[in-house]
């Protein structure tokens, strides 16, 4: 499979190093230290990582920001350098529309994967005034079968000190913090109204948007991303041949960063 991502399916991934400089900042939001960094400037752009992982992750992906744009990559609620221990998809979300608050940020961009792809549908249909564009990488709306089964089989206890050690790597709150991200992982098996979105409110979302999905994505069949784009006015839909779970890593990041940016710019014509 191609583009996978190593923070959720237990993969590692050289990548490609940035080449400018980064900023790192915290805020105190909704009573967590959220972590965040920042590189570019222009058009601010959000960038929500998968789950398990940092927002250092999306530096595999941009080696450099687009032209034009600023982004900013924080670390979610109980990952990497943000405190919290706990979490729903819908607080994630919260956190982000504080965060651009607080920043005195009134209208920007998106790019999420998975975990972060959901979040964006909850950004997306609290404030739709808000969010100009998006693009989605191996969303849901609501959490399959297939999904409920992997995470099931995803107990903390299935880990190895391999994958705990690569894990140490990114969370400084080491196997405490660790321990909470795996175990709610595993809880989202359980979990039904967290991420529930139908039609109609999938229909309010105004973001101009880029669904980009899998065609053999093991958690989210490929007709989920399908029915995203039949209920999302105004989206569009990347289907990437042969690639599993989050098909923008390694060979993959060059050509969606060009298409992600690209489609943000707006300009007309194909991707």
């Amino acid at each position: 499979m191609r583009g996978t991502n190593p923070a959720e399916t237990r993969l590692s991934n050289p990548g490609l190093q940035p080449r400018c400089v980064v900023h790192d900042m915290n805020k105190e939001i909704n009573g967590i230290q959220l972590y965040y960094e920042h590189r570019g400037g222009g058009r601010p752009v959000l960038l929500l990582h998968g789950g398990t992982g940092i927002g250092d992750d999306w530096r595999y992906v941009f080696a450099e920001p687009p032209a034009g744009f600023e982004l900013i990559a924080p670390d979610l609620r109980g990952h990497g350098r943000s405190t919290g221990r706990s979490f729903t998809i819908e607080q994630i979300a919260d956190d982000m529309l504080a965060l651009v608050d607080e920043l005195g940020i009134e209208s920007f961009d998106a790019v999420g994967m998975s975990l972060g792809a959901k979040a964006l549908l909850h950004v997306a249909t609290k404030r739709p005034q808000v969010l100009g564009s998006m693009v989605l990488v191996s969303g849901a709306a609501w959490f399959p079968e297939s999904a409920r089964r992997l995470m099931a089989s995803a107990a903390p206890e299935t880990y190895g000190e391999a994958e705990r050690e690569a894990m140490r790597s990114k969370h400084p709150g080491g196997d405490e913090q660790i321990l909470a991200l795996w175990q709610q992982v595993h809880a989202f098996k359980d979990s039904y109204d967290d991420l529930n979105f139908t039609p109609p409110l999938l229909a309010s979302i105004r973001a101009r948007t880029l669904i980009v999905h899998g065609d053999s994505d093991p958690l989210y069949p490929v007709e989920m991303a399908m029915e995203l784009h039949r209920w999302i006015p105004d989206s569009r839909l990347w289907v990437v041949p042969d690639a599993g779970h989050v098909p923008i890593f390694g060979e993959a990041a060059p050509e969606f960063s060009r298409i992600a940016s690209h489609f943000l710019t707006a300009e007309p014509g194909p991707l």
